[in-house]
């Protein structure tokens, strides 16, 4: 009967990527969200990578979505669609028994939009399926004793939402999430280049950009890039040169938000728990966390060390492989200890 049994499968059901972990096996799946399909019967023509190729570059019959938008679903067949192709990919066809889920999600989203995900993915092919908040699972993730008498503070950034929490003993004390995250930084990236060069770019260029050249914080040296575009005013392809300065420029709005965010937690965190936080450091995690100079931003904003999580785009889809494990583990220790002073 070896591989009939069911596997518990993490989730990060993220607006930019996709990431799937099985226990024993680790990270199976890390592709993008998006989904291709043919108009009219709703065909699926590609999913993940190979729809990312496709955004923006489809003929009239072929169109690329991205069912995911600001942490929630917006397409919820191509969701569901998305989801039975990822999972069909590392579940042998085989196994009798379906997988329970463990998604992660943001706090911030509504009931409506959580039954949507639970809806989802079970007629994806779940059994069970178990939400759990986003930070918390990136807590465990990053290998945060979240089941500690201790405060821990995770800050986790992803493509569509930012969400920062303060954990202790499992529970979350105080969280803020607010509906922004690396798309934000690209919409800020595109509406900079547009209103300063009059150049119209597109996600993937603005994606490119802030890989590159993005930053929080001056650096020592200017990094220079040259993208493509179409020139506003005369409607012609033409090249611009751009650098680090300008797309630091770009970025500060929706960088201060979450920084403003990090420090309303903070003011909101029991005093006990908050020194906690000053001795340990806050942990970063998604990939916003990524980018040049937030972490250094960050402390010197707060006056608290940041620590930056060792896998950051990991984080969520492992802690929410793990969870069961962690959650198993700590009802042993406490039964044990509550035996031990009976």
């Amino acid at each position: 009967m070896f591989g009939l049994k069911a596997s518990d499968i993490g989730m990060d059901l993220g607006t930019c990527n996709t990431l799937i972990y099985i226990r024993g096996k680790g990270i199976v799946v890390n592709e993008p969200s998006v989904v291709a399909v043919e108009r009219g019967t709703k065909k699926v023509m590609a999913v993940g990578t190979d729809a990312k190729r496709m955004l923006w570059k489809t003929p009239a019959n072929i169109i690329a979505i991205r069912p995911m938008r600001d942490g929630v679903i917006a397409d919820l067949e191509s969701t569901e669609k998305m989801i039975r192709h990822f999972v069909s990919k590392v579940i042998p066809r085989y196994q009798l028994r379906r997988p329970r889920m463990i998604i992660g999600i943001p706090s911030c989203i509504t009931e409506v939009e959580k039954r949507a995900v639970e809806e989802c993915a079970a007629k994806a092919g779940a059994r069970e399926v178990l939400l759990i908040e986003e930070s918390r699972a990136a807590a465990i993730g990053a290998d945060i004793p979240i089941f500690e008498p201790a405060g821990h503070m995770i800050c986790d950034i992803g493509g569509g939402t930012s969400e920062i929490s303060v954990i202790s003993l499992g529970g979350m004390v105080v969280t803020n999430a607010i509906r922004l995250g690396g798309d934000e930084f690209d919409e800020a990236i595109i509406k900079y280049v547009r209103g300063v060069h009059n150049l119209i770019i597109g996600e993937q260029t603005a994606e490119k950009l802030k890989i590159e050249v993005g930053n929080a914080v001056p650096e020592k040296s200017i990094e220079k890039v040259e993208i493509k575009g179409t020139d506003a005013i005369t409607g012609l392809p033409r090249r611009l040169e751009i650098d680090s300065v300008e797309v630091r420029e770009a970025l500060k709005e929706p960088i201060a938000q979450i920084v403003e965010q990090v420090k309303a937690t903070l003011g909101q965190t029991p005093p006990e728990l908050a020194a906690d936080i000053v001795e340990q450091g806050i942990v970063m995690t998604g990939g916003g966390s990524l980018l040049k100079g937030l972490p250094k931003l960050i402390s010197k904003e707060t006056g608290v060390p940041v620590i930056l999580a060792e896998n950051p785009l990991d984080c969520v889809a492992l802690g929410a492989g793990k969870y069961f494990e962690y959650a198993r583990n700590f009802d042993a220790g406490q039964s044990a200890y509550e035996s031990l002073n009976f």
